[in-house]
């Protein structure tokens, strides 16, 4: 374990590969870890990438933003100021999950030429998203979103609810190693609370920190002209986010950079680089090469 003082935050995180090879930025989403990242790190690092897989801000070892700043435009600068600590170069490549897609989206928004190419999964750009989120099987999916606007979210949000949200998400997959190294990332009440933030700042941007005004009008915009081109992955039975409601093959091309491809992963889930580790690692070894 390592840590990095990056946009005022301390940051734990998981490196694999050579110290003067180019960045790979991994970051993971909810409920997850940088441990998300075993099987991809070490890959990378083969390839000789240095690859760098932080715990998001407010997850446990990183610290808990003193401001309560949860909103894309900061999530997005946390991953330009990790590439600025850490060195990295206009060679540096982007990988974002869930969560870690919406940072990733927004960190190319506010600095595209501090990376040369990116993946995303399981998260296609939010007007993909929001075109079929209010049909009825969505908002099925989407319960705890809705349950984390409420005062009972600190209390919901224990192991019993995380592991139902892995065995649903990703049906048939053993997420007992995972779900470890998450509630060690929720360990204090200020965890649960800042993991929850995400959530309120996505639907109330009263909640957006002034600070971030232009970062977040950045990670807004929706032409995505001049920025590098993304390769977005999807599980074909993610149970959080159907792979309809996620535009399927085509459906995210139209809000993702020139030069962007998408591609769906039979036989798995919203963790599909955990499912099919095999597969993915290829696709995301092949964009980045």
């Amino acid at each position: 374990m390592h840590t990095i003082t990056a946009n005022g935050l301390e940051f734990g995180y998981l490196a694999e590969g050579p110290p003067d090879g180019p960045l790979a930025l991994c970051l993971h989403g909810f409920p997850d870890s940088a441990h998300t990242w075993r099987h991809l790190l070490p890959e990378l690092a083969a390839a000789g990438y240095r690859a760098v897989a932080p715990f998001m801000r407010g997850y446990a070892p990183t610290s808990v933003p003193e401001d309560g700043a949860y909103q894309t435009g900061a999530l997005g600068a946390d991953a330009n100021a990790l590439h600025e600590a850490l060195g990295g170069g206009p060679d540096a490549v982007l990988i974002g999950h869930d969560w870690g897609a919406a940072a990733t989206y927004a960190a190319l928004a506010q600095q595209p030429d501090r990376w040369r190419r990116a993946v995303t999964l399981a998260l296609p750009p939010i007007p993909v998203v929001a075109a079929g989120f209010l049909s009825y099987e969505q908002l099925r999916r989407s319960f705890y979103i809705f349950v984390f606007q409420t005062p009972l979210a600190e209390m919901a949000l224990n192991r019993a609810f995380v592991e139902g949200l892995w065995r649903d998400w990703s049906p048939g997959y053993d997420a007992a190693e995972d779900v470890r190294h998450v509630m060690d990332c929720l360990a204090a009440p200020a965890n649960i609370a800042a993991v929850v933030g995400y959530y309120r700042a996505m639907l109330d941007p009263s909640r957006h920190v002034p600070a971030y005004e232009a970062a977040q009008a950045a990670a807004d915009k929706a032409d995505r002209a001049g920025q590098p081109p993304v390769l977005y992955l999807h599980g074909v039975d993610d149970g959080c986010l159907s792979v309809e409601t996620a535009g399927g093959a085509t459906g995210p091309l139209e809000h993702l950079p020139p030069g962007s491809r998408v591609e769906l992963v039979e036989g798995a889930g919203h963790f599909l680089h955990l499912e099919r580790p095999g597969r993915v690692n290829a696709h995301v070894l092949g964009w980045l090469t």
